[in-house]
């Protein structure tokens, strides 16, 4: 069995910061035991620490009976939902998936987002998409009442009982959502909605191994038993037994701390592989709303290479130096592209005949990591064995993980995001929902005085 593996050496580069890493280590150590004990802040969002060893065959069987109607019947489904109800369910299907699978035939549904931004041209363009087609929906949500997928899935659900009637709808209608409470707990009970439940003690994201991820991914044909299992390695692998630098979730969590306390501010996650991207935009919300409060954190940012080196590469070689950088390398391509020569060798490209196209990539990855070390920039490096859903499952256990020590490092619950809170109250005042009346007469008044 292989793990996923992480190299700090190039991160800790001078004395001071080697000395600030042990010192931070026991940090990191207590801060993990805390994950179990629960003697810090935010210890009734905990569910997911033990989650993957708590999912049962029972579980995962029923949900791929649930998803065989889907599966059978539909020509797409659409995953509604935003934030954790989106981020992690887009990180497998994208990384897993063939990159132009949308312009090939393939078996079963194509698996569509809605709910996770309220454009109305992408909602009008969606619905055009699916107008005479056969389609399911899988709605995610604890509340049923989040602005954004609920515009969405009202939307959906009026089209679909349109076009198939409502004993069609109701039966390619999954909900997933809170146990006992909530709008789309009534109307799925109302209704006869097959549903899942969000645990109460994982939050939105930390949700991607709950039915709030497993289920869309198994309806889209990913192997979701090999990502549980992925996961439960890494639970293993990296448990409340293992301590100090033996654990890389510690040692992730220290060597950041340590680089935070020393003027970085800002962690730029990379990656040389297309298909990773939306693990990066997994990552970002999982770091950003865990850390990122009581005027504290590490910013969390991302850049697909060498795309992306064309592009900051400059701000990264030669700009401020408030940033390090976390590598994501992948060992093995899933595919063999060899170079060929070229009789005339226009583009002097013949000294790489020969080789492999991923040769190329490898050393690109290289010689970037050298460069931005001679550029002052520290560098960590993350290598995963290849992009299937068994090792993104170990990468989602272990930043879940990193997360939560990190968090508590920083002094700060890395488990609830009020913050999140601000936008919505403006927005739903100047929305005039009913019950913000005062917030709207503050709002309207703020903006006429900017005019």
């Amino acid at each position: 069995m292989e793990y996923i593996s992480l190299d700090t050496k190039n991160a800790l580069c001078n004395n001071d910061l080697q000395t600030e890493y042990r010192t931070l280590i026991k940090e990191a150590d207590a801060a993990h035991e805390s994950l179990y004990t629960g003697d810090r802040p935010g210890n009734d969002f905990l569910g997911w620490v033990s989650l993957p060893s708590s999912i049962t065959e029972e579980t995962l069987s029923e949900i791929e009976e649930s998803v065989k109607p889907l599966r059978e019947d539909c020509d797409f489904v659409v995953s509604v939902g935003i934030g954790g109800s989106y981020l992690g369910i887009r990180a497998v299907y994208d990384g897993v998936r063939d990159s132009f699978a949308d312009y090939k035939e393939q078996r079963g549904p194509r698996l569509l987002f809605a709910g996770n931004q309220v454009s109305e041209d992408y909602l009008a363009e969606l619905i055009d998409l699916l107008r005479g087609r056969k389609f399911g929906i899988i709605n995610i949500s604890k509340s049923g009442t989040t602005t954004e997928p609920s515009i969405a899935f009202r939307l959906l659900k009026e089209l679909l009982e349109s076009q198939e009637g409502v004993d069609f709808a109701r039966k390619h209608i999954i909900a997933i959502t809170d146990a006992h409470k909530g709008a789309l707990r009534k109307l799925s009970d109302d209704e006869d909605y097959k549903t899942f439940v969000i645990p109460d003690p994982v939050g939105g994201r930390f949700t991607v191994l709950t039915p709030v991820g497993l289920v869309p991914l198994a309806a889209a044909g990913c192997d979701i038993r090999s990502l549980v299992r992925g996961a439960q390695d890494m639970e293993k692998h990296i448990g409340r037994s293992v301590k100090g630098e033996e654990n890389m979730a510690v040692r992730y969590a220290a060597t950041r701390n340590a680089l935070y306390h020393n003027g970085k501010k800002l962690e730029i996650l990379n990656n040389f592989n297309p298909r990773f991207h939306y693990i990066g935009e997994w990552w970002k919300q999982l770091f950003a709303e865990s850390e990122g409060k009581d005027g504290k954190g590490i910013f969390p940012t991302l850049a697909d290479f060498t795309t992306d080196l064309h592009s900051i590469g400059q701000m990264i070689q030669q700009g401020e130096r408030n940033l390090f950088e976390t590598f994501v390398s992948v060992t093995k391509p899933r595919h063999s592209v060899i170079v060929p020569e070229d009789k005339d060798n226009l583009d002097g490209l013949n000294y790489l005949a020969g080789k492999h196209v991923d040769f190329v990539n490898k050393n690109a990855e290289t010689g970037t990591i050298l460069a931005h070390l001679d550029g002052d920039v520290p560098v960590l490096r993350l290598e995963i064995p290849e992009l299937s859903e068994y090792y993104i499952g170990q990468l989602f256990y272990f930043f879940e993980k990193s997360v939560g020590i990190s968090g508590y490092m920083l002094g700060v619950n890395p488990f609830n995001q009020p913050g999140v809170e601000d936008y919505k109250r403006n927005m739903f005042a100047l929305l005039g929902k009913p019950g913000y009346e005062e917030e709207t007469k503050k709002i309207r008044t703020r903006l006429d005085e900017q005019k």
